[in-house]
């Protein structure tokens, strides 16, 4: 594949994942936040009861799963979709040089 075609299909895959995320975060409402008193991980007895079955490992990967899963709701969605358009466009663009035939 030719630099040049390289680079326009690398702008164009970053313009429409910036627009997609763009629109997200414009459109989409932000979570409810009163719920903030009914999640067990905010409770010591119940991160205590974690740390009993699983030890620290699995307060860890409580709380990672708690994060994660906050990357998917509300305006932190067109953030999560903006920073994978950019590791898309890195990826092409990492494999298109590495499969250009050499001269």
């Amino acid at each position: 594949m030719a630099p040049q075609k390289i680079n326009r299909l690398s702008w164009l895959i970053l313009l429409a994942g910036f627009a997609a995320a763009l629109v997200i975060w414009l459109v989409v409402p932000p979570p409810q936040t009163d719920d903030f008193q009914n999640d067990p991980l905010n409770e010591k007895r119940y991160r205590r009861q974690l740390a009993v079955i699983g030890g620290q490992a699995n307060q860890l990967q409580a709380d990672f799963v708690d994060w994660f899963g906050e990357l998917w709701v509300g305006p932190q969605l067109g953030y999560t979709v903006a920073v994978l358009t950019v590791i898309a466009v890195g990826g092409f663009r990492f494999v298109a040089v590495r499969m250009r035939p050499k001269d």
